[in-house]
């Protein structure tokens, strides 16, 4: 009974130490980067800068109202 039952938890260690490998072994290959383009200058040949464009700004978010307290509500509820 004892080879029995040591026998059905080797097998099982086993199938999953296989599986566990087999999954940890796959080719992985990296991201590639690509490098951004830069606009070289016509009469020196150098890299120029962009130039910064005005983006136009969002108006500020309104703040939420925020939620009382239970402080705050019971005091209320005593006036």
């Amino acid at each position: 009974m004892a080879n029995l039952v040591n026998e059905l938890v080797t097998g099982v260690v086993e199938s999953v130490i296989k599986e566990i490998l087999k999954k940890t072994t796959g080719k992985r290959s990296t991201t590639k980067r690509r490098k951004r383009q830069q606009t070289r200058s016509a009469t020196t040949g150098r890299f120029v800068r962009k130039k910064a464009t005005s983006t136009t700004r969002k108006p500020a978010k309104r703040q939420q109202s925020r939620r009382r307290t239970a402080r705050a509500r019971s005091r209320q509820r005593s006036r």
